[in-house]
């Protein structure tokens, strides 16, 4: 019996043994080959940068429509919750007075374009002739005081006689003035002919003025909508400043998005985005950008963005909330690594460590687009590269056991 007891305790000494032995030999081969590390493998797949941001829906607002003069409601042919075009009539007030004032404009144009038309055709002949009689008259009394000067120098009349004749020829003189001022009055660099043509354009003015006034009497609809309001009948009376009706305007419903200033350099018009509302979060639509503000919010950091949607989807409501990633750039078939694999990603000089026959080795990398985690390598890793993921205290150049990242 003690010899089967001997025998027992040395069967267990020998595996202890053997497990110590083992033990020993795993744990060295493990310090041998170097710490686990993670590591993530270059692939090459095509790779979409896009920014994501929240906003709102913008759908046209409501235009309140009035009259612009006091009158009374004649006809109104349309009703509530008609569409309507741009330049549908909406409503017709009475205009007999306003049609009377646009008659008596229209006279007064008459009468002032008749007056022109008498200075050019009458009063200006007029003129010419009394000017040429006028010359005549100069040269007939200057032939005169040429007689009257020879027959005084002869003795044969006195210096009464020659002094009538002096007088007369200079009443001519100022006869020939006066005429020739009267024409130039009557032609197109003369007073009474700019007074005439002034005449015309006040009347004009008037004409223009009656007539515009006279169409405020037709309501017409400034766009096309749906008439959703109206608090007029007809035999009422209007004035302005009353709201009669009021109209939602048919148009573009539009995304407004507020991006981070960083990423003004990456957004550009026609650019596409995915969009979904928060309320609905599974059905996505299409968008697609065309308006970038300007200018940048001071206290936000922002820049003002708006989309168009493509199809807009029938539950969108005005200022809903909506989710966008908006594509700003596309790779066919670029070589991508987690962002976490890239140091300094920000910096000039990021780098990545390389596992490379085991050992960690630095390598300097160039990088493209980087978006939803992911960084694109321009330079410095090939297809299939395996790196370290994350941060590592283990010095450069030791050696690792890459494990794979688990799914």
């Amino acid at each position: 019996m003690a010899k089967f007891a001997y025998l027992s305790k040395l069967r267990w000494t020998h595996v202890a043994v053997a497990i110590v032995a083992i033990v020993s030999a795993y744990t060295g081969v493990n310090w041998w080959l170097g710490p686990q590390v993670p590591v993530e493998s270059v692939a090459k797949r095509d790779f979409v940068q896009t920014v994501v941001a929240s906003g709102h829906v913008e759908s046209p607002h409501r235009v309140d429509i009035g009259a612009q003069i006091t009158s009374t409601v004649k006809k109104i042919p349309v009703s509530e919750g008609d569409e309507v075009k741009g330049q549908d009539v909406l409503i017709e007030l009475a205009a007999t007075e306003l049609q009377a004032t646009e008659r008596q404009a229209d006279i007064a144009v008459t009468q002032a374009q008749a007056r022109l038309r008498q200075l050019k055709e009458l009063q200006a002949p007029i003129a010419e002739q009394m000017l040429r009689q006028a010359k005549t008259n100069l040269q007939n009394a200057q032939s005169a005081l040429t007689r009257n000067q020879s027959l005084f120098n002869q003795g044969f009349i006195g210096e009464a006689a020659l002094e009538d004749s002096r007088k007369a020829v200079e009443l001519a003189d100022a006869q020939v003035k006066s005429a020739q001022k009267q024409l130039e009055t009557t032609r197109s660099t003369g007073s009474d002919y700019a007074m005439a043509q002034s005449a015309v354009s006040e009347a004009k003015a008037a004409a223009d003025a009656a007539r515009a006034r006279a169409k405020y009497a037709v309501i017409k609809a400034p766009m096309q909508g749906v008439l959703i309001g109206r608090n007029v009948e007809v035999g009422d009376v209007v004035q302005p400043g009353k709201v009669l009706m009021t109209l939602s305007p048919k148009g573009k419903t539009q995304l407004v998005l507020a991006i981070d200033e960083k990423n003004l350099r990456l957004i550009a018009l026609g650019q596409k985005a995915i969009v979904s509302a928060d309320a609905y979060a599974l059905q996505k639509f299409d968008a697609t950008l065309v308006y970038i503000n300007p200018g940048v919010n001071a206290q936000t950091g922002a820049v003002e963005v708006k989309l168009d949607i493509d199809k807009p989807p029938a539950f969108l409501r005005q200022d809903m909330t909506v989710s966008v990633d908006l594509e700003v750039a596309r790779r066919p078939q670029t070589l991508l690594l987690p962002a976490t694999a890239v140091h300094d990603v920000d910096g000039s000089s990021p780098w990545a460590l390389r596992v490379e026959s085991g050992h960690i080795v630095k390598v300097p990398v160039k990088v493209g687009l980087r978006s939803g985690g992911f960084v694109e390598v321009l330079q410095g890793l090939s297809e299939g590269d395996t790196v370290v993921s994350g941060a590592s205290s283990i010095p450069i150049g030791s050696r690792v056991r890459p494990k794979a990242p688990s799914n």
